[in-house]
């Protein structure tokens, strides 16, 4: 996998498959690695990965998401193929606001749900989505062929590992990049859930 900020250049020139979450800029520090994480050898720990200045990552976002707005969401969305990740639409609910809010990030399959990283670009803090499914677990995403009702919570333990060693597998400098941020990066599974309302971004 691509770091979403790293390959803006050349997803830019392929209708705006950006850096985000989609999604796909990832990462986290040795001492906070899960179990069954592997470690990474003394040369691969002492590289620091190069991250765009963040101006430039938050640009990328609103780029990517101007362009899925302006296409009417026919541009800026697909699916992960072997080992490149795919890009989806989160719809969560403000946790003060109430209001809806969106995202584009990026994702894998996992069976019947969907998994993306809480990584803020590689950057400090956590992504206002990822604090919004906290406060409020259900959500809606927008796939290239469809629109799906999740919820959303954080993996754990042996699940942790093993998607965060298949996001390894896609992006190859994920535990560099994790490393770069002070906190460790919550691996989000967004779960199918039963009906109920839709939910219409109010962008």
């Amino acid at each position: 996998m691509t770091n979403p900020a790293m390959g803006w250049g050349k997803r830019a020139v392929r209708l705006y498959r950006p850096p985000t979450a989609v999604a796909s800029v990832l990462f986290v520090n040795r001492s906070q690695l899960g179990v069954g994480e592997a470690v990474m050898s003394v040369e691969d720990r002492t590289k620091t990965p190069w991250l765009p200045p963040r101006w430039f990552i938050r640009l990328a976002w609103r780029v990517h998401r101007g362009v899925y707005r302006g296409f009417g969401g026919r541009i800026g969305l697909w699916r992960p193929r072997g080992n490149k990740w795919g890009a989806l639409r989160l719809t969560t609910t403000g946790r003060r606001t109430g209001r809806q809010r969106g995202v584009i990030v990026g994702y894998f399959e996992d069976g019947p749900n969907l998994v993306t990283l809480a990584m803020n670009g590689w950057g400090e803090g956590e992504p206002a989505w990822w604090l919004n499914l906290q406060a409020r677990p259900e959500a809606t995403v927008d796939l290239g062929n469809g629109r799906r009702l999740v919820r959303g919570r954080a993996a754990t333990g042996d699940e942790r590992s093993r998607l965060w060693a298949r996001w390894r597998e896609i992006d190859t400098n994920l535990d560099a990049y994790a490393a770069l941020r002070p906190s460790e990066t919550a691996v989000v599974v967004l779960e199918p859930r039963p009906g109920g309302p839709d939910m219409t971004p109010d962008s």
